[in-house]
């Protein structure tokens, strides 16, 4: 207690106390509770309508998104004073981070109850959820998403292309620009080549070329074109009658060369070879195979000769009479041979007697007497040979490498 003397006139002095008496009836015992952004729940012993007298308890809460700072229960003391202080602070989630090739955008910030959706970049895409939420206990809801590159590269090929063989090829050079590569989320890709490359020769007939091309995230993209060579062909060229053909490269492809041969007693009539043109036509006529004029009535042997000069070979026969054993012998033998012969292109001259009464022939036609010298010339067998023996010596002198492989694709229709 406290209070004040007084003095009366006797000099007595008598204590008064002034303190404040517990009055639990009084309404306005401690002043009236409040709380911003709160709310205050109070008990008193005289009722619920009692909200400040002496005793009163008082539970203090925060709305959403607030914390609740000081005494959460006071009690009005008898010094008319509260037994604590509260007050309410607004809560906040931490900052977000970013996250990588995207961004978010919240609608309160970070307080409570503010939602941050999340966005990717071009390109990407939102793995797992795509927004997450500052809960009343300054936590964010959920995890944090990532940007995840889905969107595979771009790529495109050039044109597919048709060129024609060079001449005398069957091939041709083809040549392109490599494909350029874009991705949304990538500037550096790894463009693949799958096939044949530019600027080398490719093959008759189409061929697919293809590209493919991987972003860092492995996604892929891929396109193809076709090259195709076309072989520019002119018709087969059928062979003469009595004589073959020999070509150069496919045989009747563009820029290729047939030569006319004629076999043994004929002689090509016409041009020699022609060429498949581009527009699939041969260049020229076509050449024949004739039989071979021979002029038997010449005067000199070296004019008789000439006559066989790059066309034919000879072979000479010459005996005393018809009647020899030894001519007769080879006659059967050359008669044998004679198939073989042909391919060979030989020609048989045949000489009977003795100078100055020989007589000579070619098939039917007569030598002039002049020309009979030629048996005597360099080169003449004065034995009989077996038919082994004529062609092992045919071949080893006159035979060319053309006409071995034409007379190995021929030998079985000879006997």
């Amino acid at each position: 207690g406290s209070g004040t003397i007084e003095y009366d006139s006797d000099n007595d002095f008598v204590e008064e106390d002034y303190g404040p008496q517990l009055d639990y009836k009084d309404p306005h015992w401690c002043h009236s509770p409040g709380l911003t952004n709160g709310e205050v729940t109070c008990h008193s012993p005289r009722g619920r309508a009692y909200r400040s007298t002496l005793g009163t308890r008082c539970e203090m809460s925060c709305d959403r998104g607030y914390r609740l700072i000081g005494k959460s229960s006071i009690t009005c003391l008898p010094s008319r004073r509260w037994s604590g202080t509260s007050f309410c602070r607004k809560m906040r989630c931490h900052v977000l981070p970013l996250i990588p090739h995207g961004r978010y955008t919240c609608s309160h910030g970070f307080m409570v109850d503010s939602r941050c959706d999340f966005t990717c970049d071009a390109g990407y895409r939102i793995e797992e959820q795509h927004s997450r939420t500052c809960e009343r206990r300054g936590s964010w809801s959920g995890g944090q998403p990532n940007c995840e590159d889905t969107d595979p590269p771009k790529i495109k090929c050039p044109p597919s292309r048709l060129k024609v063989a060079e001449p005398g090829k069957l091939t041709a050079m083809v040549t392109w620009d490599q494909p350029k590569a874009t991705d949304t989320a990538d500037k550096s890709l790894d463009v693949i080549l799958v096939g044949q490359g530019p600027r080398t020769d490719f093959k008759e007939g189409a061929s697919i070329i293809r590209y493919k091309v991987y972003d860092q995230a492995r996604n892929r993209a891929a396109c193809k074109f076709i090259v195709r060579v076309e072989v520019r062909r002119c018709p087969t060229l059928p062979p003469p009658l009595q004589g073959f053909l020999t070509c150069s490269s496919d045989g009747n492809n563009y820029g290729a060369t047939c030569e006319y041969h004629c076999e043994g007693g004929y002689e090509r009539r016409g041009v020699s070879s022609r060429v498949c043109l581009f527009d699939r036509s041969w260049a020229g006529e076509p050449a024949e195979c004739v039989p071979m004029e021979i002029k038997s009535d010449v005067k000199t042997v070296s004019a008789l000769l000439e006559q066989f000069y790059e066309k034919r070979r000879l072979l000479i026969m010459s005996a005393p009479n018809i009647t020899d054993p030894d001519y007769q012998l080879q006659n059967i033998m050359i008669q044998k041979a004679d198939c073989g012969l042909d391919l060979r292109r030989v020609t048989i001259i045949k000489l009977l007697g003795s100078p100055p009464r020989e007589t000579g022939h070619i098939k039917e036609s007569l030598l002039s007497s002049e020309a009979i010298e030629a048996g005597n010339g360099p080169g003449a067998l004065h034995l009989p040979m077996a038919s082994d023996e004529l062609f092992s010596y045919i071949d080893n002198f006159l035979l060319e490498e053309e006409e071995r492989e034409r007379l190995e694709l021929l030998r079985d229709f000879c006997n």
